[in-house]
Formats: structure tokens, C-alpha cells, sequence
């Protein structure tokens, strides 16, 4: 790339990151995530806008997302203490397993119902049936909410255990719509590995962390950044080298750093959550560039059908079926369904049937679109109003602000 280039492309990412930051408090004042407004400023600097941004390089944009949820899986995994998971792993367990798989299976019969492909309908499903805690629990920050009981826990667990599953049924639907493998014994050995080796390398990279951390002691706060981004970046890639799922190996990985001696937490942690944010930018800046108006005219209607199908009938059948066996009380149930907002992983995800060469797979960037806009408008925009109407939310000091989304 000549240096004219690579200047004019630094300039424009900084001038994309700037807008998108500045949007960040008339989200607030309006009460919908502001990642909608990231999306928005992507598609306004896309080919077919005012920015004329040609981008249509989904390697690059799957090679970033990796990056991008390894920094946001890890980033939500420090937070959540080995303490937080009592009374909300099983239940997030199960949501994140079978209740991904009754989201994938309910949102790919909405999409045949409104007359996609069975292919795209089908990896469309996968591809949008995990949750985004950060979507969820930005709306809450700018609202004042806690939640009551485990109910955050629960949504943030959940989301973070979700993440490998819908990347597994991704990888799988996109093998078995172009004849690679059929769901035989060999898919189920596969998961197996997938999940086996993950955790195993998540527990063993997290204990062998906090072992080093135990007796480390290094001249500078900023070595300890660098120390716990080394350990996140090879949380994902040596179970992934070797068959493992890599994000659930990072979401483990992070848990036990974050629960064991940990210098500077605070400096830290604020540099991760700002890292997941601009993580999280990133991805929605580029499905803005990846999704041509032009294309949005053809199927903004089955797009919107499915976003609603997902919001409002896939994730309640999902969390009711999977908490059926719990205790929880059923506002709390018709809560947790009403928070199943979609974030960067769906763009990541739309990704990779396209490099794998599915036909007509870039019509899923179209669907997933409409997906995350619907579920960040309609139960996005009411978090806030309904935690408090149902009663789930509790009084108490304001959170501090996301690094995106400090007020006026």
C-alpha cells in the first residue's frame, strides 16, 4: 500500500471512530443503544453514500471480528467473578446451549416462512442466535438500572457462553449447505472437541495466568495491559489451533484472570472495556459498509419479518423452553427474553458462509441487518422502561458511564 494510501485510509478511520463516538450521547437522550448509531455513520460512509467508501473485504472484516470478540468476550469475562456464577451457571448453561439452538431453529422457520432460501434462512438463524450483553447492559448504564437479584449476572454469563455455540452452528450450516460434511457421528465428535478442548484450554491458560501473576512484578502498570492482552490472545488461539473453540476457551481464560491477583484491576479493566467498545464500533462500522442500500429495498421486508420473529417469538420460545426446569419466576423469564439484544457477532458471523463461498450468502448481511436494527430498536429502546415496570430494577448509586457513552 503506498503511504498516500495509508494515510487517506488512517484519516478516514479516524474521522469514522470520531463521528461515531460524537453520536454516542443523542443515543442516550433517546433511549436506543448507541451501537445503532455506529451502524448508521457505516452506512452513511458506505459506497452507495455520502462517504463513497468502497469496502466489500469480508476476509478482512472476518480476520477483525475475531479480533474484535476476542477483546469483547475477554473484556466481560474480568468483570464476572468466580463468586457472580453461583445460582446463574446452569441456567445460563442451558440458554446458551439449547436456547441457542430453539433461537437458531425458530428464527430459520420465520425466514422460511417468509420465503428466503432454505440455505440463507437456515445460516441466517445460526448466524443471529446469541445474545449481546454489552448492547443490553449500555441501554441499562444510560438509564440508571440495576438490576435486581441475578438477573444481571445471568444476562452477562449467558451472553458470554452463548457466543461459541452460534459460531459452532455457523461453521456446521455452512459445511453442510455446501456438502463438506453431513450431521452424522463426526458433527457430534466435533462439538465434543469443540467445547472439550476450549474449556480445558480456558482452564489452563487462566490458572497458568494467575500462577504468574502470583509472584510477577513488573516496573510498569502498562506491562500488566500488555501481560493480560498476551493471555487473551493466546486463550483463543492455541485451543483454536488444535480443534478447540477459542472463545469459550477467552470467556473461561478471562473469569479466572479477573478472579485472581490481578494488579492495577481498575487501570485495567477501564482499558479493556474501552478496548471491547471500540471493538464493538469497529464491527458495526462495517456492516454499515458491507450493506448496500441499493440491496436493503429488495428484502427489507422479509429482514424486518425475521428481526421481529427473532425478537418476539424466537428468543421468549427459547429462554421459557431452556428455564422450564428453574425456579425463576416468570417476569424474570419475560425480562431476560426481552434483553436478547444482537451485537458484533452476527456481523462476524454473516462473515464466513460468504468466504466459504455459500451461493448467495451475502444476502445474510442483508437479513442480519434488519435482525440487529429491529432487536436494538424495539427491545432496546425499552430496557430501561420495563425493568422498572416489572418491578426487576433497584434503586441505588448510577453505574459509572460506558467510555462511549459519557453525557451531557
Amino acid at each position: 500500500m503506498e503511504p498516500l494510501e495509508t494515510s487517506l485510509l488512517s484519516a478516514a478511520a479516524g474521522l469514522l471512530l470520531l463521528v461515531a463516538a460524537l453520536t454516542s450521547p443523542v443515543s442516550h437522550r433517546l433511549g436506543v443503544p448507541s451501537l445503532l448509531f455506529f451502524l448508521g455513520v457505516g452506512m452513511l460512509a458506505g459506497s452507495e453514500a455520502l462517504g463513497g467508501i468502497e469496502f466489500e473485504a469480508y476476509d478482512d472484516a472476518y480476520r477483525i471480528g475475531t479480533i474484535a470478540l476476542v477483546l469483547i468476550l475477554f473484556d466481560g469475562a474480568l468483570g464476572t467473578s468466580t463468586g457472580s456464577l453461583r445460582g446463574v451457571l446452569v441456567p445460563a448453561g442451558l440458554l446458551a446451549t439449547i436456547g441457542v439452538i430453539v433461537t437458531a431453529a425458530v428464527t430459520a422457520g420465520a425466514g422460511l416462512f417468509v420465503g428466503l432460501p432454505p440455505v440463507i434462512a437456515i445460516l441466517t438463524g445460526c448466524v443471529v442466535s446469541s445474545t449481546d450483553a454489552a448492547a443490553v447492559f449500555s441501554v441499562l448504564r444510560g438509564g440508571g438500572i440495576r438490576l435486581r437479584g441475578k438477573l444481571g449476572p445471568l444476562i452477562e454469563v449467558e451472553s458470554g457462553l452463548n457466543d461459541p455455540m452460534a459460531v459452532l452452528l455457523t461453521i456446521v450450516g455452512t459445511e453442510v449447505a455446501l456438502g463438506t460434511t453431513t450431521l452424522d457421528r463426526e458433527t457430534g465428535v466435533f462439538l465434543v472437541q469443540q467445547f472439550v478442548a476450549g474449556a480445558a484450554g480456558g482452564v489452563a491458560i487462566g490458572y497458568g495466568g494467575q500462577f504468574l501473576l502470583s509472584g510477577l512484578r513488573l516496573p510498569s502498570s502498562g506491562l500488566y495491559l500488555a501481560f493480560t492482552m498476551a493471555f487473551a490472545l493466546l486463550a483463543y488461539g492455541i485451543p483454536a489451533s488444535v480443534g478447540g473453540s477459542g472463545f469459550l476457551s477467552v470467556y473461561i481464560a478471562g473469569i479466572l484472570l479477573g478472579d485472581g491477583p490481578l494488579p492495577y484491576r481498575e487501570s485495567i479493566r477501564g482499558v479493556h472495556e474501552a478496548l471491547a467498545w471500540l471493538a464493538q464500533i469497529t464491527m458495526f462500522l462495517l456492516l454499515g459498509l458491507l450493506v448496500f442500500p441499493s440491496r436493503l429495498a429488495a428484502i427489507w421486508e422479509d429482514g424486518v419479518a425475521v428481526g421481529l420473529a427473532l425478537a418476539l417469538l424466537a428468543r421468549p420460545a427459547a429462554v421459557f423452553f431452556t428455564l422450564l426446569p428453574t425456579r425463576m419466576a416468570a417476569v424474570e423469564k419475560m425480562f431476560v427474553s426481552w434483553v436478547g439484544l444482537r451485537g458484533a457477532v452476527p456481523i462476524i458471523l454473516a462473515t464466513y458462509p460468504v468466504l466459504r463461498g455459500v451461493p448467495d450468502a451475502s444476502m445474510i448481511f442483508d437479513v442480519v441487518f434488519f435482525a440487529v436494527l429491529v432487536n436494538n430498536l424495539i427491545p432496546g429502546a425499552t430496557v430501561a422502561w420495563v425493568a422498572r415496570r416489572s418491578g426487576l430494577a433497584t434503586p441505588g448509586e448510577d453505574p459509572p458511564p460506558a467510555p462511549v457513552e459519557k453525557t451531557f
